[in-house]
This record gives structure tokens, C-alpha cells and sequence, in this order.
């Protein structure tokens, strides 16, 4: 779960400079030092080897997470790390080596350490390019002026023997000291057993870390679970990983109000699911989905620290458990709660496990080689603290103010009724902070972990949600809104032209539909793709290539992929690539036939390409068909036309696939040809690795743009010919001006593989105010820093702009004329709110693109590679709605925006229209990836039937007659047929239908009735009632059913007479 690693200021990081508001806390410097002086005398001999001196060396700052004793020693004494800084203690002595700036904020120390301590502190001041040598010597002759006392003149220095030195400075240290002729002792032990005990400071770090850690569990981690299972998404470990990690670094999020500087993570969060479980402290969360299948088990492990304080809990998620999953959870659960109520002072770390270890053996004995061989391990500056871990050997003594990860499981356990591989083997595991104090241990990661807490069951709530989603879709299928009733000229006649233009949209797309699942690239609206034209198909250059005639009769030529067919006593060649379809049937008398459909040029679902066009008098083939009395032939030739017909597809469909790629060259440096085009102090996302990040350069060179940072290994490529988009967002209602590139094939930036890079600058500083009171609007102060800061983003934004414009100029150049790259610069106007994945983001359309640029993961949707739009939950009362983005590749997960907001729905719908792109409307949301399932697993039912006309739920019967049945594998995720009473199997019929069913009885109403108030239906209604002789309803009742009908109660909360939510007019008739 953890590395070692440096931490940040100012809970670690490098130490602030003078004039920094960070300053040594003199008073807890003076407490930790003393109590370091009192360890080492009380425990010199058995602790610290009778060290005469200790000698820490503190290496670099690195980007890595790890966790190091000479840091902590640092941040432990000093309330920072100082990297490349050499402490040297002896009994009189503090000496330390290292830089100027680390020298003048340590002079703090000095007069207090020797009034308080009678310790004198030494400062050994290195200059820059100096190895430092002869301040080593000096430190050196300190420390052989100390007398041992025992007759012996060889000094002892202690040091931390498993840190190996790192850096120019500390190599050179070490090497004198061992040359120095001392003896060498290590102080691991002492320094372990010093930090073991906290004071009342670190506790409260270490209360607060565990109170950041349990929050993120409960209102992040189980959430975010609970959604995805219940969703059913598709979300790798990693990714939850990055979500969670974000929740730590910003505590905001949840919902603790903790400032960001003072937090950091312990570890990268884990997730692990299906089957791959690894329980030790160095676990990582892989790339593969997780698992929720029936049986599966989820481990989530997280570590937050504040104030370099550590903390960690990690819990187990069931679901649907097996009858041994649950026994053994219900074990480990007893034996961790065991092995925590023994954390109590005066007991040896060792009774810990052991108690752990009898609850197993008692319980279930077949589990005690399952159970991992530690308890946990003491926590604190660091995640691991040497010397402290809870297992059968360690005797050491427990005393309150400790500390400890108290960290349990079952590993690699199975199901041997279970034949399915990611569920058959799983793990266990459970952790916890925890205190010693005087009395009971204090459990301060304070998460349910009792199993009604941590075992899902979804089989129950389904079947439980089976008639309630029924009941929602009955409820809200007779909603009219008002517009309806009323007549408004200039709406009507924009939404008209709107709809004959939708119309049009939809006649085209369900032709470019249809092309493209018949195998003909041309409809793939990529215009990378290429596609065979006529001239293209070629079944034999010459008839010399054709093969000798056996019969008269349908055969096949694979080599040549040709057809021969038999036409007025010769065989007629056709490329197979020019049929588009071939069937076999028989009659009652037992002819067998073969029909034979061929691609057209002109026709509907073909049309012309370049060489059709240049031979517009041709007469093309369109069908034949042949009779046979040979059924065993008819079968054959129809299996072997459909087979090679397949094969020729899926070669070219191979073939327009790979011309989509483009091949990574090496960039090329300006060097002396120009001066590359600049901007520096740029950020980077996704960021490097590392802790620590700098802002760097970018530039533009001959083919491609390089940004660079100081460190040698942090460098990015983006070549112009991998660039798919490229955007300039200026900050207007932004904190960022940032350049966006979406790339064709994936780069690697860092250790992270992504086809969105972005570079960007923050426009203003965060700045926060010290003086709890307001500042007057008129502050002369307060109106200077607006106004810098406006000067600040005007003069970032027009350096973006004018490094895209200058960019834009090289494109402009012939040999990247064929890449048609533009900076495209978002629409603000014509932007909506929306949750395209976890969080609400305003996303913005540009003139190629739909794009949120602002918050990760970025959302970039290429319009010309949408299909259709579907707009969900559109309908009366409806505060939101999603919209659904189909791709035309089917194979693409469909993309959701969800919770936009219903004033945006006009504006949207104008802007899908004016960009030619087909969108429907719906009232639920629809099971998108069983639709395209269905699609694809039968093409030719889907063109059939109407294509994309089965969401068009404006049709009128006469429109989408005989569409029952094809409707039937296009409906909502949430109908559920179960019912086989009429009344209820009529209320199960898909939406379509229904709907239909509503525009017909709605064109059977006179024009006087459109007209008519509600009050005047109602009372046409009633008296219609009375002509039949149906008693009158109360007026508590017609109130009650008049405010279903405005929609002003919930629609669905009961299950009984559908009549009740008609209106008026519709009504009447269902009583006779």
C-alpha cells in the first residue's frame, strides 16, 4: 500500500525560504529535542548502540513516495524535511551542513537549544560548487574531541545503516566517514521506539489523517461503488483509484474542512476485484474493470495523511455473497475486532496476534493458513514503523499515545462450487487506525464494518423494482403540457421548418445507416477513410483468367472472389463486392431459387461514386434470379456466396481501418532553420508522476510541438500529424486559459498512455485573506488587484492567442495542407450544464466538436463521428433531462450527459439541427447497449423496419404501422413485461405504440376542442358521463385527477386505473 517517499511542505516538502509566512516551531524544536537527549542516555546501550554521536544524512528531494528515517527525523524535529542537509547530534553539539537558505532559517534554534539545553548549534554554511570536504573535517575533529571513558579512542557514530546515500553530497560524506576510522553503530532501533509514542500535536495530526481517510470511504469510495454497481458501469480499478486520490488532495469533496496543503495521500488508493487479490502493503489497483458479478468480492484500501501524520482503513465489499464468503468475512471480523480490543498498554505487541489467531482457530479452523502472517504494523511519520509490527515474535511492550495500523485478512480462499475464474479465488481484508490509551483502544477510522454494512444483495431489489418501474411508465406516458393548447405563429413556424428539416436529416442518416452495416465504407463519415469505387471491382482483367466452364450453373470462384453466373447460355463474371444481398428459398412444389439483389449505383442505400458519375448513360444489373430443382446446390451456392462476401467485407473494413492510423515519426527540431514559436510556465494534464510538479515550455518545431520541463525525463511530442483537434479556450468564466489537443493514436505522457493533452496557465492566483472582516468595495487596494488580475489574464490570453494564430500560419503551409488543422475555439453562447461523467461541467460546443475542456476526465466528441442524438426524460414537470450521443461505430459505449437542465433543451435541439445532426426525443431512458445489440446481431431487421424511425415517437399510426414487432428489441431499459392480464399487457406495450395510440385519439378530437379549457372538458366529461349513466365523481376526486393530469403529483405512485391520469376528452370513452 505504500513505497517511502519525501513529503511537501509544509508537511514535508523543501523548507521555505526567509521571508516564507513558514517558521520553525522553536518551541516544539526545544520538547523533541530534549526528548531525544533523554531516549539516548536512558537507552544508549540497548537502542542506540553506545553511539557517542549520530550522524543523519538526509538525501535530495525526489518525486517518489517513500518514507525515509532522516526525513522523518526532520519533520519530526523541525516541522520540515531539509534534503541534502547533514545532521550531526552529539552530547554538547547540534552540528548541521548545508545550504545558505536552510542555514538562515535554522539560526531560529540556536539561542533557545543553548539556554534550554545547554546544547550549542553548530551551522556548517556549503557554498555553491563546493563538495563541502573540509566542513566535514571540521565536523569530524567535533566529534573526535568527545572522550569515551572506557580507554578506548575510537569514537562511535551512529547512523541509519538501510538508507543508502544518494546525491553528490551525502556519497562524499559517507565515504570520508568510513574513511574517518570510527565505529559504526545503527540507530534504526532508537530513532523506531523515539516516534512510537506521540504527543498531544501528533496525535491530533494523526485523529484528523484518519478522519480525512474514513470520509473519503464513506462519501467517495462506497457512493461511487454503490453507483456503478447499481448502474451497471464499466470502470477499471485505476480509474476509481484517480477519483479517490482527488477526494484525498481536495477534502472538500468530502465534505471535510481541512485545508489542501496540509493533506496529502498515504499510498494511491486500491481496488481490486475479480479474483486478483494481493494483501500485502505494496498492492497496487490494476487497469481491469471491476468486478460485480454475483459472488465477487471488492477490496478498497485508502491512507491519507495530515501534517505528514499517516492513517489507513480498508474494508471488503460482498456482494451477492456465497454461504463461505459470508462465514469467512464473519471470522475475520471477530478476529480483527479481537485483535484490536487487545491493543492495551502494558501488554506485549505479540498478544495482539495471538488473540487474532485464537479467534480463527476457534471458528474455523481450515482458515488459519489463510490468515495473513501480520496484524499490522505501527503508523504514524511513517506508514510503516520499523520495529512495530504486530505478529508472534515482536515482545516489545505497549504504551499509550501509540499509534497502529492494526491491518488483517484471508488470502487466496476458494469456492469450489464456483467454476467461474475471477470469482473462484478471493481475499479478504479489513484495517484500521487505532490508539493505545490508558484504558480501551480508540478506533479512530470510524467506518462500518459489520456485514449488513458491506454485503450487497441486487438480486432482491430487482425483482422488488419490477413493478415500480412499470408504474412510473404508466404514470407519465399522458402528460400535455400547456404549449400544447396554445397557438404562437412564429414557434410554430420555426419548429416546423425545424421538423421537415429533422425529417430530412433522418431519411439521409437511416441511408448512411443502412450503407454502412451492409459493409460499404463509404457512410463511415470518417474522411480519413477510403472506400473501393466501381473501377475499383475487377472480377478478371481479361477472359483468358476466367476458369473453363464445367456446367451451366451457379459456381463460385474464391481465388478471383468472383461470381459466375449463367446468363442466355454463358457464365457472366461478377465481383462479389457488387452483391449486396443473396438469398434461397423453395417452393411448394419443390423448385429451389436463388435470388441475387446487386449494389446499384443511385439508388437509395447506394450512392454514386467517381466513375458511376463519369458513366451516367450505364445500365446496371439490379436482380436475378435462378430456379433449381437441386436443393443440395441452391444451399450451397447461397452458403458460398454469403461466406466469401463476408470475407471480402471484413478485408476491406481491415483495409479503411488501418488507412485511419497514422505512423509516429520522429519530431524535427527546429534547430537553426526558425526560432520555434514559444510559451513557457505552462502546466500539463494529465501531469507527470512524481509529487512534485513544475510548469515547462512548449514549442512549436517543424512537424510537431515538444513541451519540456527542467528535469531531463519529463518531455511530450505531439506531432502535427497525430493531431485530430486542436482547441484555444481562453479564460473568460475560467480560472485556466489552456490549448487542447485530441490526438488519432495514443501517446504516452509520463507513465500515462492518453489521447487528450492539455497545456494551460491560471489566470489568477489563489489568493487568500488573512483579516476574518469584509474589504469596502472601494478599497483602493481591493480595485488595484482587480485590476492586475485582469491585466494578468489579458495578457495570457492574447499570448495563447497569438502563439495559435502564428501556429495556425504554419499549418496554413502545403506539406500539412492534407491535415486540415485549425485551433477551434469553443462557442461560450452555445454551452449547456451537463454530468458527461462524475461531476457537472458546462460543456461547450465548437464548430467540429463538442468538448468540456475545463474539468478530468476531458470530454472531446467528434461530430462527425455521431449517429444520431437521443434526448431522455424530456417531458412536463421534468427539471432535467439526459442526452444519449450515439456513435456510428456501434462498437463504442454509448455516451451520456446527464442532468442537463430543461432550459437548455431549445437551444440544444436549434444547435443540433443547424449542425445537420438527427436527434429524438424520449420520456425514459433507453437500454442503449441491448439496442445496438440487437442492431447489429440482425442488420437487415433494423433497415427493414424503418432504421432509427422506431425512436420517432411523433409518428402517427399510419407512419409506423406494423412496427410492433420490430419495436420490440428497441425498448426501454425499464419496461418490464410481467403481467398476463389485458389491462396490465396493455400498459406493458412499448412506448412507441403508446404513443401512437395517444397522436391518433388525438387527431380524432374536433378543433373546437383544442380550443377548450380544462374547466370546459372536464364539464363536457361529466355530462357525457351522465348521457351513459355513469355517476359523477366528487369534486375532491376531479381535483385530485386534474392535478394528475398537470402533472402536480407524482406520476406512478399507484398501480391502479390508468383513466384517472387521462384527460377529459379521452376519458369519456373509456366508460362505455
Amino acid at each position: 500500500m505504500a513505497g517511502n517517499g519525501n513529503v511537501r511542505a509544509p508537511i514535508g516538502g523543501v523548507p521555505p525560504k526567509p521571508g516564507n509566512t513558514y517558521s520553525i516551531n522553536v518551541k516544539n524544536f526545544i520538547s523533541r529535542a530534549r526528548a531525544l537527549y533523554e531516549h539516548w542516555k536512558k537507552h544508549s546501550a540497548d537502542m542506540w548502540g553506545s553511539a557517542d554521536a549520530l550522524a543523519i544524512a538526509t538525501p535530495p528531494a525526489s518525486d517518489d513516495l517513500r518514507y525515509l528515517k532522516s526525513s522523518a527525523l526532520n519533520i519530526w524535529l523541525l516541522g520540515y524535511e531539509f534534503p541534502d542537509t547533514i545532521m550531526v547530534f552529539t552530547p554538547k553539539q547540534i552540528h548541521f551542513l548545508c545550504s545558505r537558505n536552510k542555514a538562515s532559517l535554522l539560526e531560529v534554534v540556536k539561542k533557545p537549544a543553548h539556554d534550554e539545553l545547554k546544547v550549542d548549534v553548530v551551522m556548517h554554511v556549503k557554498p555553491k560548487g563546493d563538495d563541502g570536504t573540509g566542513l566535514m573535517d571540521a565536523i569530524f575533529r567535533a566529534i573526535r574531541e568527545l572522550s569515551r571513558g572506557d580507554g578506548n579512542d575510537s569514537q562511535v557514530v551512529g547512523h541509519i545503516a538501510r538508507e543508502v546515500p544518494e546525491g553528490k553530497l551525502l556519497e562524499t560524506w559517507t565515504d570520508r566517514l568510513k574513511n574517518a576510522k570510527f565505529q559504526f553503530v545503527d540507530i534504526t532501533g532508537g530513532l523506531s521506539d523515539l516516534f512510537a509514542v506521540k504527543d498531544d500535536t501528533e496525535v491530533m495530526s494523526v485523529k484528523k489523517a484518519a478522519y480525512l481517510a474514513y470520509s473519503v470511504m464513506k462519501t467517495v469510495v462506497v457512493p461511487n461503488l454503490e453507483g456503478v454497481i447499481d448502474e451497471e458501469k464499466d470502470i477499471t480499478h485505476s480509474a476509481l483509484m484517480d477519483l479517490t486520490e482527488k477526494a484525498i488532495l481536495e477534502p472538500t469533496k468530502a465534505g471535510v474542512r481541512l485545508k489542501p496543503e496540509n493533506v496529502d495521500i498515504c499510498y494511491p488508493p486500491i481496488f481490486q476485484s475479480g479474483g486478483k487479490f494481493d494483501l500485502k502493503p505494496s498492492a497496487a489497483s490494476n487497469d481491469e474493470l471491476l468486478t460485480y458479478d454475483p459472488a465477487s468480492i471488492i477490496i478498497c484500501a485508502v491512507g491519507a495523511r495530515y501534517n505528514s501524520y499517516c492513517s489507513n482503513v480498508a474494508r471488503t465489499y460482498l456482494i451477492d455473497a456465497t454461504s463461505l464468503q459470508i462465514k469467512a468475512y464473519e471470522v475475520l471480523l471477530k478476529a480483527h475486532d479481537a485483535a484490536i480490543n487487545a491493543l492495551r498498554s502494558g501488554r506485549k505487541i505479540n498478544t495482539v496476534y495471538q488473540a487474532a489467531l485464537s479467534v480463527v482457530e476457534k471458528n474455523a479452523p481450515e482458515f488459519v493458513d489463510k490468515l495473513t502472517k501480520s496484524a499490522g504494523t505501527g503508523i504514524g511519520l511513517e506508514f510503516r514503523e520499523s520495529g512495530l509490527n504486530i505478529n508472534a515474535k515482536n515482545d516489545k511492550v505497549l504504551r499509550p499515545n501509540m499509534a497502529f495500523n492494526v491491518s488483517l485478512g484471508l488470502q487466496n480462499l476458494e469456492c469450489e462450487s464456483e467454476s467461474r475464474s475471477k470469482i473462484k479465488k478471493f481475499s479478504l481484508l479489513l484495517a484500521d487506525t487505532v490508539l493505545v490509551t490508558e484504558q480501551n483502544p480508540e478506533i479512530i477510522t470510524k467506518c462500518s464494518k459489520s456485514v449488513k454494512d458491506v454485503a450487497y444483495s441486487f438480486k432482491e431489489d430487482e425483482e422488488e423494482e419490477k413493478p415500480r418501474k412499470k408504474a412510473k411508465i404508466s404514470g407519465s406516458e399522458n402528460y400535455i403540457t400547456k404549449t400544447a393548447l396554445r397557438s404562437d405563429d412564429h414557434v410554430v413556424s420555426k419548429e416546423e421548418l425545424r421538423k421537415q428539416h429533422q425529417a430530412e436529416l433522418a431519411r439521409q442518416k437511416n441511408e448512411e445507416t443502412a450503407r454502412r452495416l451492409a459493409g460499404d465504407s463509404s457512410g463511415a463519415g470518417d474522411s480519413r477513410s477510403t472506400s473501393k469505387t466501381s473501377a475499383d471491382v475487377v472480377a478478371y482483367k481479361n477472359v483468358n483468367d476466367m476458369p473453363q466452364p464445367r456446367s451451366l450453373e451457379v459456381q463460385t470462384d474464391s481465388k478471383n472472389e468472383a461470381v459466375l453466373l449463367p446468363i442466355y447460355g454463358s457464365l457472366v463474371p461478377f465481383h462479389v463486392a457488387t452483391i449486396r444481398t443473396v438469398s434461397g428459398n423453395q417452393d411448394t412444389n419443390r423448385n429451389c431459387y436463388i435470388r441475387i439483389i446487386f449494389n446499384v449505383p443511385g439508388t437509395p442505400f447506394n450512392p454514386h461514386d467517381s466513375n458511376s458519375l463519369k458513366n451516367q448513360g450505364a445500365i446496371y444489373l439490379k436482380e436475378v434470379s435462378f430456379r433449381t430443382k437441386d436443393s443440395r446446390h441452391s444451399s450451397e451456392v447461397v452458403q458460398q456466396i454469403k461466406a466469401l462476401r463476408r470475407q471480402v467485407m471484413a478485408r476491406e473494413s481491415e483495409r479503411a481501418e488501418r488507412a485511419t492510423l497514422v505512423t509516429q515519426e520522429k519530431l524535427q527540431l527546429a534547430g537553426n532553420k526558425f526560432k520555434p514559436l514559444r510559451l513557457s510556465e505552462l502546466w500539463i494534464r494529465p501531469p507527470f508522476s512524481g509529487r512534485k510538479k513544475i510548469p515547462g515550455t512548449l514549442e512549436a518545431h517543424a512537424n510537431g510541438f515538444r513541451y519540456s520541463t527542467t528535469r531531463p525525463d519529463e518531455r511530450v511530442d505531439v506531432l502535427f500529424a497525430n493531431i485530430k483537434h486542436a482547441f484555444f479556450q481562453p479564460a473568460e468564466k475560467e480560472m485556466i486559459t489552456l490549448l487542447h489537443f485530441h490526438l488519432h493514436n495514443h501517446i504516452m505522457v509520463g507513465t500515462k498512455k492518453t489521447k487528450d493533452v492539455q497545456f494551460y496557465v491560471e489566470v489568477m492566483d489563489v489568493v487568500q485573506s488573512l483579516g476574518g472582516g469584509r474589504r469596502s468595495a472601494y478599497d483602493p487596494d481591493e480595485i488595484d488587484e482587480e485590476q492586475r488580475e485582469r491585466d494578468r489574464k489579458n495578457k495570457i490570453n492574447m499570448d495563447f492567442n497569438h502563439f495559435a494564430n502564428r501556429v495556425n500560419d504554419m499549418w496554413q503551409l502545403p506539406q500539412f495542407a492534407s491535415l486540415d488543422l485549425e485551433f477551434d475555439q469553443p462557442l461560450r453562447e452555445l454551452g449547456f450544464h451537463g454530468v458527461p461523467h462524475k461531476t457537472s461541467a458546462f460543456i461547450i460546443p465548437t464548430s467540429s466538436c463538442l468538448v468540456e475542456l475545463i474539468e478530468y476526465p476531458f470530454l472531446v466528441v467528434s461530430l462527425s463521428e455521431i449517429e444520431i442524438v437521443n434526448l431522455e426524460r424530456v417531458g412536463f414537470g421534468q427539471k432535467n433531462f439526459d442526452m444519449a450521443i450515439i456513435f456510428k461505430d456501434f462498437k463504442k459505449d454509448v455516451l451520456r450527459v446527464d442532468s442537463v437542465p430543461t432550459s437548455s433543451l431549445e437551444g440544444i435541439k436549434e444547435w443540433l439541427d443547424t449542425t445537420d445532426i438527427k436527434y429524438y426525443e424520449s420520456k425514459l431512458n433507453l437500454n442503449w447497449r441491448q439496442i445496438l445489440k440487437t442492431i447489429t446481431d440482425d442488420p437487415q431487421s433494423f433497415i427493414d423496419d424503418g432504421g432509427w424511425e422506431f425512436l420517432n415517437l411523433d409518428g402517427s399510426d399510419s407512419e409506423s404501422g406494423g412496427s410492433e414487432e420490430s419495436d420490440k428489441g428497441y425498448e426501454p431499459s425499464d419496461v418490464e413485461v410481467e403481467s398476463e392480464s389485458e389491462d396490465e399487457a396493455s400498459e406493458s406495450e412499448s412506448l412507441v405504440e403508446s404513443e401512437d395510440e395517444e397522436d391518433e385519439d388525438s387527431e380524432q378530437e374536433s378543433e373546437e376542442e383544442k380550443g377548450k379549457t380544462w374547466d370546459e372538458l372536464e364539464r363536457e366529461a361529466t355530462n357525457a358521463d351522465r348521457e351513459h349513466g355513469v355517476e359523477s365523481d366528487s369534486e375532491e376526486e376531479r381535483k385530485r385527477r386534474k392535478m394528475k393530469v398537470f402533472g402536480k403529483s407524482r406520476p406512478g405512485g399507484s398501480s391502479g386505473s390508468s383513466m384517472k391520469n387521462m384527460p377529459p376528452s379521452k376519458r369519456k370513452h373509456s366508460h362505455r
